[in-house]
């Protein structure tokens, strides 16, 4: 990436999506432009919806503001990033669940727990719901993501509440027996699992 590029030059990619980071914006224009020469060699195309070019970085916040605007974010992959700031004031890119991504997944929730409620027995499906959610936060709990994992999590816990009690005629539980049995079988709780500060990462000891 760095090849012919005056400035700093990265490349992040996960699966067919990735993001180019550029120092200079004339660098990141002249790479997208020749990037699209280079597919359409090939009689392929970049997907103009997924693909643009915006400025991000310690000094986007200001240069924004001095246009009266907010700062660009983006989303790669599922996680909206934008710019934040440390407690002591200091420039830190921040990543939160992308919004469209955790509708995605709530609406997918609740489409099996309607399906699940017909079709297993409560235990069973507290139990793979319990699989369920464990897997979002396993990828989702980061730095600085607690309050979208947090607002997952309760948001889920109301929809398998919902279905769970549509079982039969009768309520099966009221929200606070419920919440007794999730504690009962250990429901997942939000804590960070994946540590995105590189200082404090950088500061831990290596096992040999």
């Amino acid at each position: 990436m760095k090849t012919g590029c005056q400035g700093e030059a990265y490349l992040f990619r996960f699966a067919d999506d990735f993001v180019a980071c550029f120092q200079y914006r004339k660098e990141a224009e002249i790479f997208r432009r020749r990037l699209g020469e280079r597919l359409g060699y090939f009689h392929l195309q970049l997907a103009e919806e997924k693909t643009s070019c915006i400025e991000f970085g310690r000094f986007a916040r200001g240069d924004a503001r001095k246009r009266g605007e907010k700062p660009k974010e983006f989303t790669f992959p599922g996680f909206t990033f934008y710019c934040g700031k440390t407690r002591e004031g200091y420039f830190k890119v921040k990543r939160r669940t992308s919004r469209k991504k955790l509708n995605q997944s709530l609406k997918k929730f609740s489409e099996w727990a309607r399906k699940a409620r017909d079709k297993l027995r409560k235990g069973e499906m507290l139990r793979r719901a319990k699989i369920r959610l464990k897997g979002h936060l396993n990828y989702y709990a980061i730095t600085d993501n607690g309050a979208m994992c947090s607002t997952y999590r309760y948001l889920l816990t109301r929809i398998l509440f919902k279905w769970i009690n549509r079982k039969s005629q009768r309520k099966s539980y009221t929200w606070e027996r419920f919440n007794q049995v999730l504690k009962w079988i250990e429901w997942p709780k939000v804590r960070v699992l994946v540590n995105m500060n590189p200082s404090e990462r950088s500061a831990r000891p290596l096992n040999v």
